[in-house]
């Protein structure tokens, strides 16, 4: 029997609904790029539309598409991923399923960071799959630390890197030794990746240059700025190919065909750099700004959040959250959202609008407090 009871809502949705109230509200709420994506994309898309390109896909997508993502790797990371090794998704949330139901049986154990993306623990739920937590914090820059896992006993093992809502990249040597240790313990490893490309200190290596066979998990929805078009992907395990599609199959029977078509150009190299540049710049200011009024541990490294210890103010970042939502119409994430790792005292502030939009939003903070 699936444990529905023991799913549990986003917190930040509810801000999201309440925030829609305030026609003068600034969002740091929503994890979701401001930026559109390549002219080359939307000319696709039109061009896919005026071509009715309304049919079904096969069902680990457009073979085209899916080599244009093994190029990616190649020329990203210097790791060759066959393409009938790739599956695109509905979102990458499709692609989480997709890894869950491949890499654990009804019961089995996952383990998941705590702070983490709170849809983890949802979908291992839904699956009758049992989450185990790891604490992490700023002692270790919220990476993982092997050792921790002597201390549980777990099926599969999953991290994202950059993090949500830590906006942490594990280093290629902790990356490399928390895959080491689920080989050899016979462990599956899943690698969230959605937020590589939005990095902006160091490097963001793929679990896959250490272990052919990690699930590695991806998407169009932020770095390449199409959150609407709903098109994730995962790289399986070439034993894994043919199961894979069969709960594929039976689960979306494909993904969105219109949106294969526009991704097909989505890896506008030039286009994709100039979106970086911008959350650098965006990460820069509010990190500036939010660490001279909260305390922020780490600067983050990746993706497009800051992690914000918001106790000295309130010992309840929810409630914090919704009187400044409520007071001067800020909104941003409650940290319970994302576990129970002291997160009562943070919240996630994701720095997805214009630095005038965040001055604002961050004036009033100041003025409020």
């Amino acid at each position: 029997m699936m444990r529905y009871e023991a799913m549990t809502s986003f917190m930040v949705m509810d801000i999201v609904r309440e925030a829609s109230r305030y026609p003068n509200a600034v969002h740091f709420e929503i994890g979701q790029p401001d930026l559109q994506p390549s002219p080359n994309v939307c000319e696709a898309f039109y061009q896919a539309i005026a071509s009715h390109r309304f049919s079904y896909t096969e069902s680990f997508g457009l073979y085209e598409l899916r080599e244009k993502i093994s190029h990616h790797y190649l020329c990203t990371y210097n790791v060759k991923i066959a393409p009938e090794r790739i599956l695109l998704t509905p979102g990458s949330s499709g692609a989480f399923l997709i890894a869950y139901a491949l890499a654990l049986k009804s019961n089995g154990k996952l383990g998941l960071t705590d702070p983490s993306y709170p849809c983890y623990k949802n979908f291992a739920h839904f699956l009758n799959i049992q989450p185990i937590a790891f604490n992490v914090d700023k002692s270790e820059a919220y990476q993982l630390h092997p050792d921790q896992l002597r201390t549980q006993e777990i099926d599969a093992l999953q991290i994202s890197s950059p993090a949500n809502p830590t906006g942490n990249i594990y280093t290629s040597e902790r990356l490399q030794s928390l895959n080491q240790y689920c080989i050899e313990h016979g462990i599956s490893f899943i690698s969230d990746e959605l937020y590589h490309g939005l990095v902006y200190d160091g490097l963001a290596n793929t679990a896959l240059e250490f272990n052919d066979n990690a699930y590695v998990i991806n998407g169009f929805s932020k770095y390449f700025c199409m959150p609407g078009a709903r098109l994730g992907w995962i790289i399986v395990p070439e034993y894994q190919i043919r199961s894979a599609e069969v709960i594929a199959q039976n689960l979306f029977i494909c993904p969105p065909t219109l949106s294969q078509y526009a991704a097909l150009f989505a890896f506008d190299y030039e286009y994709l750099a100039n979106v970086r540049v911008e959350f650098a710049k965006r990460r820069d200011f509010l990190y500036q700004e939010l660490s001279n009024i909260f305390e922020v541990e780490n600067k983050p490294q990746g993706a497009f959040y800051l992690w914000a210890n918001v106790s000295k103010y309130c010992d309840d970042s929810q409630k914090f959250a919704h009187k400044m939502l409520q007071e001067i119409q800020v909104a941003s994430a409650p940290g319970i959202d994302f576990g129970n790792n002291q997160t009562d005292k943070y919240l996630r502030f994701a720095y997805t609008r214009n630095i005038e939009e965040m001055a604002d939003g961050v004036l009033r903070i100041k003025r409020w407090l």
